[in-house]
């Protein structure tokens, strides 16, 4: 199973999609902003895991993804990790995409901090949320983690970025298998 993970960012993660970075790199920026913020193993693998459903996407496709729609790679990668995971690592991998649609809505800068690609994929996803939208969110069970994650996930686009490997996380998402 965790096999297959590593096979799957190891074939598929050195496309950037629609960022600076490649895929595996914003993956382990992603988890080591969460350790280093004191998260716990199952959010610090669901930020390392939280854009699995991109390169899922690539694999389906052969590479030959449309950029201009929403794959929902939010579902695809849950789906696929709920298989694996417990709800701790796969809850805030379903909500980090609404979580930038409900930061983008609460916090007058947040948007000004999105990269390009991030700005892009908001208007394919619905954009900042309602008022209505951003009330229920908060009330959703993992609502914290998943505002953890985004915050993370728009930190980790740093171009030539030291940080520990793909592989290092591996004994820790091995722990994690349900």
């Amino acid at each position: 199973m965790i096999s297959d993970i590593a096979a799957l960012y190891s074939k598929w993660g050195i496309h950037n999609y629609d960022e600076d970075i490649s895929q595996l790199e914003h993956a382990v920026q992603c988890a080591a902003l969460a350790r280093d913020a004191g998260a716990n193993d199952d959010l610090v693998i669901a930020a390392l895991l939280h854009d699995i459903g991109h390169l899922l996407e690539l694999e389906s496709q052969s590479g030959n993804v449309n950029i201009e729609i929403d794959d929902r790679h939010e579902s695809t990668g849950t789906k696929y990790l709920a298989k694996m995971f417990g709800p701790a690592v796969t809850a805030p991998i379903a909500l980090h995409v609404d979580a930038k649609r409900y930061l983008c809505a609460v916090e007058p800068t947040y948007f000004a901090t999105l990269s390009a690609g991030s700005v892009h994929s908001l208007k394919l996803q619905g954009g900042p949320m309602s008022p209505d939208e951003a009330i229920r969110f908060e009330g959703l069970a993992g609502f914290e983690a998943a505002v953890a994650l985004r915050r993370w996930d728009e930190q980790g686009k740093l171009t030539d970025l030291q940080v520990s490997s793909f592989d290092s996380y591996l004994p820790m998402m091995q722990g994690l298998l349900v």
